[in-house]
């Protein structure tokens, strides 16, 4: 097994499937990596030459952001966008009782009368 930025990637599959392992490369950023970089995309992942394993992990530093820095920025993301639930609460609760969205089962009405 062959790693790459930390990863093990899959051996015994094609190098064009065992990049994709790595979290941040789909089927696409895989073709082009092997692509640019001259392998053949046939040839199993442990075929892999220690030369050519420094290369793909060069690459993948350089030009994508992936692992630990793309599950940082994703969720860095999210707590930037998403709403705070304490805010959000009471217009979807509001929206909820409107007329307009539609008749409310009377079990969740029970429910929600019952509540404080």
């Amino acid at each position: 097994m062959p790693r790459v930025l930390g990863v093990d990637i899959p051996g015994k599959k094609r190098v064009e499937y065992a990049l994709r392992y790595i979290y941040g490369i789909g089927p696409a950023s895989a073709r082009h990596i092997v692509d640019e970089l001259k392998i053949d995309p046939a040839r199993k992942a442990d075929e892999l030459t220690d030369d050519e394993v420094a290369r793909i992990s060069t690459m993948l530093q350089s030009k994508y952001r992936i692992e630990g820095d793309l599950r940082r920025e994703i969720s860095q993301n999210i707590r930037r966008w998403w709403p705070p639930i304490r805010i959000a609460a009471p217009a979807i609760a509001r929206a909820s009782r409107c007329a307009a969205s539609g008749p409310v089962p009377t079990r969740a009405l029970a429910r929600a009368r019952a509540r404080p």
